[in-house]
């Protein structure tokens, strides 16, 4: 008897991609490309597509260490994120950062500024309700309305990160801000020691009290790792200002204070973000002042490197806060809360101290 072959109207590259989304999600847990390659012998270029295909499309997510697992939910993900504002350049290089990663772990982003305005972060964080986003990313600066976003959100049953800034309800990301404080403290008392003889007049820390207790910590562990450099000076020679984090705010309370202050020689200032340094240097500069003061400042924007650079300039360092890791550690954990995993509630990023002398040292073999 003659067998009759039924002809079968098959995509063979398709078969081959369902095979790799079958397996991973069968063994329900992350692999890597040589490891899917091994188990499905299907040729590897093949597989590196299929799966950067899958990830764009939001099927499967690639973690940081270049692992893919199949996402729950056969929709690609949407992510919501209020950046603080596109006029501040630390917020701009987050944005930047959070975007390349989101297109290479295939995560849609939704974004908002919140144009560093409370009023308007939170008819932000009502747009990402109303447009029933995934998750939410808020980085805003007012801690007053912080319990008031995180809850109209949280009420939404939507997972809430919060960008340095803490909130109710929301996984922490961001800098150790004692530590980083700590880490601009010790640099300007080094300053102290190696220019003026260890001798300081006044040492002033450009706050940002709206962000909350956590921040103003950044001017607390300045504080702290002088006194513990320099030893104990007088409690009234350190002076909190409130700088906003903005550049003309903090130039007018620097231009006031150093004309308040014309004869002292050895002036200290710890800012709370390099925008605020800037203001600073503005102002000892229209003062004629650059070998009376030493400023730090905290973020590592590009215009802080470059002022860093010029000849007798009294930025002496900065933190860097290493805006790219944000994007890739920002999405990264964005899926952990999704996909149920167990993540804990403060996350740190890597930091590092930059001074002239770092920026000015030729790459090796130069």
């Amino acid at each position: 008897m003659r067998k009759s072959n039924k002809r079968l109207y098959l995509i063979p590259v398709l078969s081959k991609a369902l095979d790799i989304l079958e397996l991973l999600q069968n063994e329900n847990q992350p692999m890597s490309l040589e490891s899917i390659y091994q188990r499905t012998k299907i040729s590897k270029t093949t597989v590196y597509r299929v799966l950067k295909t899958y990830t764009h499309r939001g099927y499967l997510a690639q973690s940081t260490d270049g692992l893919y697992r199949a996402v729950s939910r056969p929709k690609k993900l949407r992510f919501g994120f209020a950046g603080q504002s596109k006029d501040m350049p630390f917020s701009v290089a987050v944005t930047e950062s959070l975007k390349a990663a989101a297109t290479s772990m295939g995560v849609d982003l939704m974004i908002l500024d919140n144009q560093y305005d409370a009023t308007i972060a939170l008819r932000n964080a009502e747009e990402f309700v109303k447009s029933r986003v995934d998750l939410v990313i808020e980085f805003q600066v007012e801690q007053e309305v912080a319990p008031v976003i995180a809850d109209k959100i949280s009420a939404a049953k939507i997972p809430l990160i919060a960008v340095d800034i803490p909130h109710p309800h929301a996984t922490f990301l961001g800098v150790d801000n004692y530590r980083v404080g700590r880490d601009a403290g010790e640099l300007l008392a080094q300053h102290a020691q190696a220019n003026w003889g260890g001798k300081v007049d006044w040492v002033i820390g450009l706050d940002l009290p709206e962000a909350g207790t956590l921040v103003q910590s950044r001017t607390t562990g300045a504080f702290e790792a002088i006194k513990s450099v320099l030893g104990e000076m007088p409690v009234e020679s350190f002076v909190r200002v409130d700088g906003r984090g903005m550049r003309n705010v903090s130039r007018e309370l620097v231009a006031d204070f150093l004309k308040r202050h014309s004869k002292e020689k050895h002036i200290l200032i710890a800012a709370a973000t390099d925008t605020s340094a800037l203001g600073a240097v503005d102002a000892v500069r229209e003062a004629k002042r650059e070998r009376h003061v030493a400023v730090v400042g905290q973020d590592c924007i590009p215009e802080a490197m470059e002022e860093m650079q010029k000849r007798s300039s009294p930025l002496i360092g900065s933190v860097s806060h290493e805006t790219g890791t944000y994007g890739p550690a920002l999405v990264s954990l964005g899926l952990a809360l999704l996909s149920g995993q167990t993540v804990p509630p403060y996350n740190y990023v890597s930091t590092r101290t930059v001074t002239p002398s770092l920026l000015n040292t030729p790459p090796a073999g130069v």
